[in-house]
């Protein structure tokens, strides 16, 4: 309880200093950083304080300052957020959020939904923050908007929009430690009521050892992406979106190195009709694709998922209606070959889910009602319905006390039902509650965010010893706090996060494996005429390798720096040290009881051309 208040205390530290920000002079770029519109909430554009949800917004200057590796190191430490991998560039990764697994939270980009079908969860370690411009965090359940898995949360990742006028082109390039080299480039502009967005990216390293003593382990990836609308003088809208990354890591498998292909995508097409001024029309039709050939087992995994999603929205006054549909279809194809117990095809190779969904925003000032309900139909593992309720309440011009109760439930997927010599086809879905209260506080140049939840699992999906089939297992608790502050002070930029969770087990009463109960974040950045410094300081408490929570991994803190050079017009030269105290810091480990070491210091240069 004494490191819980500790923690508590470092968010509420801050508030000090981002009481200083509230100033007279307002400026409309400030209000938007730090009261922005969210959009995965509620499916619909909201402010951050008008969701009723715990948001948080990673803009697109966050994302230039910070220039980070991977996906991952922005995330880490975020409220409610806990990230382990099996070491740096490129290796596999997870991501927790509010003590859940890595499969029962949703990444979404650009809407479009990216997951592997077999293993569940999304492949953060192979996507490349650099073709993103900004990054939404949703906590809490979201099944009754988004279907299956949202149980922890949601991620959504946008893509560059199109710039106004243009051609712009944007060019930048670098490398650093260990033989590490980065480009990226890109086109955007708008013309005639067509926008266009296109840009490309290059990442190859040697990497680092993930094993005392062993060899460096490699990582390389190639990103493109692609991005076109038209909007018609009747207000129609049609367009389309490809991104796709590819590329190859080595990791080690038992003490000798293995190396993966990969192969990311997701594409979609949409078109949206205002049938009259209170009513608008969308449908998207898109596919995920995650393919992996694991040269080591010999195994090819191709899996996809195609959707098919209408949603229609209705506006009177102040309140909204969406109501919608949704089909989806799983399907996994490859071949697993070698002399291991678990070889063989998947006894069933394809499924859908058809869904029908429908929410109310409704305003009566300064209440503010959101419901929701969704009705799933999976030929896999039968039908499910989620639903969620939020009150909002603004205390003031600058208070809002919030409550919510939802229901989510995580899909079995093709590993949990089928895969040879462990799955399970009688296996139920797992389904979950959440109640949560939260208040926050928004000024004109800070705002702060306090939550409380608990979130009760039923049907937990566990992993067996090898040959012993997939189970469920009795109920699971996760409780927790979060704080956040915010605040533009002058010429400074100041984040701070502090999150306690306790994921428990309750047939055990042990926390789940590999979740951290003690996470803190601090970002401080300062603009400088034509020179910008900044830094994050990353705080994990320790956590357990196994369900018996015997095996202890210990807790660390990260220090990054950052310093940036705007030395020409549309010109710039940034410079980012991760890790920079060289902190030997462990999430996972192996099998046999070594550790899976994380990148000690890393120094990156780089330069920018373009807005």
């Amino acid at each position: 309880m004494k490191t819980k208040h500790h923690l508590a205390a470092f968010g509420l530290a801050a508030l000090p200093l981002a009481v200083q920000a509230q100033a007279t002079v307002t400026q409309d770029t400030d209000i938007v950083a730090l009261n922005p519109m969210v959009i995965t909430a509620t499916l619909a554009p909201r402010t951050a304080d008008e969701t009723l949800s715990s948001v948080t917004v990673l803009d697109e200057a966050t994302l230039r300052r910070q220039d980070p590796t991977s996906v991952t190191d922005l995330l880490r430490g975020q409220p409610g957020v806990d990230v382990s991998s099996n070491g740096s560039f490129g290796k596999q990764s997870s991501v927790s959020i509010r003590g859940t697994s890595n499969n029962q939270s949703l990444l979404m980009i650009d809407g479009i939904r990216l997951r592997s079908a077999t293993d569940g969860g999304p492949a953060w370690q192979y996507l490349d923050p650099r073709m993103f411009q900004r990054a939404e965090i949703v906590r809490g359940p979201r099944g009754s908007l988004y279907g299956a898995d949202a149980v922890g949360g949601v991620v959504q990742l946008f893509t560059h929009d199109a710039q106004e006028g243009g051609p712009h082109p944007r060019i930048s390039a670098g490398g650093g430690s260990f033989d590490t080299q980065r480009y990226s480039a890109g086109l955007s502009g708008s013309s005639g009521g067509t926008r266009y967005s296109f840009a490309g990216s290059h990442f190859t390293t040697d990497g680092t050892p993930v094993r005392r003593g062993g060899e460096d382990m490699g990582y390389d990836n190639t990103s493109a992406l692609a991005r076109m609308s038209h909007t018609f003088d009747s207000g129609a809208e049609v367009g389309f979106l490809a991104l796709r990354a590819r590329g190859t890591t080595e990791y080690d498998e038992s003490g000798s190195m293995a190396t993966t292909d990969y192969m990311q995508q997701v594409a979609g097409i949409y078109g949206e009709l205002p049938v009259t001024d209170s009513w608008s029309s969308r449908l998207t039709l898109s596919e995920a694709r995650d393919e992996s050939v694991n040269h080591f087992w010999g195994s090819i995994l191709d899996t996809q998922t195609r959707t098919a999603r209408w949603e229609n929205t209705l506006t009177s006054g102040g309140h909204e209606l969406i109501i919608g549909a949704e089909y989806m279809n799983d399907s996994v194809a490859g071949s697993v070959t070698g002399n291991m117990p678990w070889d063989g095809p998947y006894d069933i190779e394809e499924r859908d889910n058809k869904a029908v969904f429908g929410q109310a925003l409704l305003d009566f000032e300064p209440l503010a009602v959101q419901a929701s309900l969704r009705y799933d139909d999976n030929e896999a593992y039968g039908d499910e319905i989620t639903g969620s309720l939020a009150l909002g309440y603004d205390i003031n011009s600058h208070h809002t006390l919030r409550a919510s109760y939802g229901t989510a439930f995580k899909a079995p997927t093709f590993n949990d039902l089928y895969w040879p010599g462990f799955g399970n086809p009688e296996l139920e879905a797992e389904t979950s509650k959440t109640v949560e209260l939260g208040v926050r506080g928004q000024y004109v140049r800070w705002f702060w965010d306090a939550a409380i939840y608990q979130t009760d699992i039923d049907n937990l999906i566990v992993w067996q010893q090898m040959g012993q089939p997939t189970t469920n297992v009795p109920t699971t608790r996760i409780r927790g706090v979060e704080l956040s502050v915010g605040a533009e002070v002058d010429d400074w930029t100041l984040a701070a996060a502090a999150t306690y969770t306790d994921p428990e087990d309750r047939a055990t009463g042990n926390r789940l494996r590999r979740r951290s109960s003690q996470s803190a974040r601090f970002d401080v950045d300062r603009e400088l005429g034509e020179w910008f410094l900044g830094g994050s300081w990353v705080l994990q408490g320790y956590r357990y390798e196994d369900a018996a929570n015997t095996d202890r991994i210990g807790g660390f803190g990260l220090v990054n720096l950052r310093a940036g050079w705007q030395f020409a017009p549309l010109w710039s030269a940034r410079l980012t040290v991760e890790n920079a105290l060289d902190k030997e810091y462990v999430t996972t480990r192996f099998f046999d009881d070594d550790d899976y070491l994380n990148a000690g210091r890393a120094a990156f240069v780089s330069v920018h051309f373009g807005q």
